[in-house]
């Protein structure tokens, strides 16, 4: 008898380093700025028959009561660069970049990201990202920026209107305009596109890429940030990595997607999840909670606390009871970092659990922010991943380990084996482009 057919699962690296996941003190934790390590994860997850490599990016070094967080990684090198150094050294892996849509220009870097297309044989992706604060955009010239509500804030000369995602949605739906004036039997056209965000004309210099279109990637849990991925995103990139809060997310993206002529299967669903594996699901929850004391310090509980109190609290002792001062929710204490929800509401949560269960400060900092998403036995995870997957909680996963660069290998070695038994995950790749490994149609081109 043939075995049932299993629903595919989609499978993503994150290069790790951002937040409190990595572990640095680990003796294998590597540079993160050698290509060598860049080179041995993406190699990795080729090995695994993964989608595709992921990278992060930042355009400013966070600060943290005005000095440079030195607990999160400290720099990152320009994505498309590396990218296209690893083009050279992978055959088939999905190559996907952070590119900032609010300091970035439409021709410019749909030029970039055409290039790497054409230089991975159809295997780019753009994660579209966006910036809405001052501390940001006073690293770039014109200075101007948009606030979440959408008011026009300047420094400097210059001024901008609308919100950070309605200029992402001109962006993309821009870039998509250039990606099209070549026709597909190579023929230039002219463009010309006038907006709210962006006013030009002329000619595209780089031939219609192999995807036509690079796969576009989405970050954004707002109700905002919901609508933008159903009407311009492939894939979106999100934080839900609970059954119960993943299938609520994948019930209400997808169901945006009928107002903008799209399918279901136009949009995969993607949440950045983390893994411990070991021998016994015993031992893997041991290795997980040692994991967490050691990504959790005493001196990063104290940070931790301060980016939601923002406040100073360096004299509090970790080992001791959280503040009993409010947090002040107007704060500037942390530059370049979002801080999550409502402060006086996260406070509140906080101090609840810290009560109910006697912790500490660092014990409810451990507890609050503890990123292993899946535990247990290789089996034990195959079996959750699939559950999730089956389930329509997700469409696949963006892994992030906690090492850089070998925190990949024992998934690849032990857990994709058993996703591949069990009919859940590919044994090889079917097509050479992104767009087939993840099941999207090619854009199609314009006579």
């Amino acid at each position: 008898m043939t075995a049932p057919t299993r629903k595919q699962m989609h499978l993503a690296a994150h290069f790790p380093g951002v937040n409190n996941t990595t572990v640095w003190t680990d003796p294998r934790s590597k540079s993160q700025i050698d290509f060598s390590s860049f080179e041995h994860l993406a190699r990795t997850a080729e090995r695994g028959r993964f989608d595709f490599f992921f990278l992060a990016e930042g355009l400013r070094l966070r600060e943290h009561n005005g000095r440079i967080h030195d607990l999160d990684v400290v720099g990152r090198p320009e994505s498309l660069t590396v990218l296209s150094a690893l083009a050279a050294v992978t055959d088939r892996l999905g190559l996907a970049a952070t590119v900032n849509a609010t300091f970035n220009e439409p021709y410019e870097l749909a030029r970039r990201l055409a290039t790497l297309d054409h230089l991975s044989d159809g295997r780019a992706a753009w994660n579209v990202v966006t910036s809405s604060d001052a501390f940001t955009g006073e690293n770039f010239r014109r200075g101007g920026y948009l606030d979440r509500a959408g008011l026009p804030q300047v420094l400097g000369s210059a001024r901008t209107a609308g919100t950070p995602y309605t200029r992402a949605a001109e962006f993309v739906a821009t870039a998509r305009a250039l990606w099209d004036t070549w026709t597909p039997d190579g023929t230039p056209r002219p463009f010309r596109h006038q907006g709210q965000h962006f006013t030009i004309e002329g000619e595209f210099t780089v031939p219609r890429s192999p995807q036509g279109h690079p796969v576009v990637i989405q970050a954004g849990d707002s109700p905002e940030g919901r609508e933008f991925a159903a009407s311009a995103a492939d894939v979106v990139f999100t934080r839900h990595g609970t059954l119960e809060a993943g299938r609520t997310f994948y019930t209400d993206v997808k169901a945006r997607l009928a107002k903008y002529g799209r399918q279901p299967d136009d949009l995969k669903i993607m949440p950045g999840v983390t893994f411990v594996l070991g021998d016994s699901d015993a031992e893997a929850q041991e290795s997980a909670a040692e994991i967490r004391r050691r990504q959790i310090s005493p001196q990063n509980a104290i940070l931790a606390l301060e980016q939601v109190w923002g406040r100073d609290l360096s004299s509090y002792d970790p080992d001791g009871p959280l503040p009993e001062i409010d947090p002040d929710p107007d704060s500037g204490l942390v530059q370049g970092r979002v801080r999550i929800g409502d402060p006086l509401a996260v406070a509140a949560r906080w101090r609840a659990l810290s009560e109910a269960k006697g912790l500490s400060i660092r014990q409810t900092v451990i507890e609050t922010t503890g990123r292993q998403s899946f535990i247990g036995s290789p089996e034990t995870v195959a079996s959750e991943l699939i559950e999730f997957v089956s389930t329509d909680a997700a469409d696949g996963f963006i892994l992030v380990p906690h090492l850089t660069p070998g925190g990949l290998d024992d998934f690849v070695d032990r857990v994709v084996p058993l996703l591949q038994e069990r009919r859940a995950f590919r044994s090889e790749y079917t097509g050479s482009t992104l767009r087939s490994h993840l099941g999207l149609a090619d854009p199609v081109g314009k006579d």
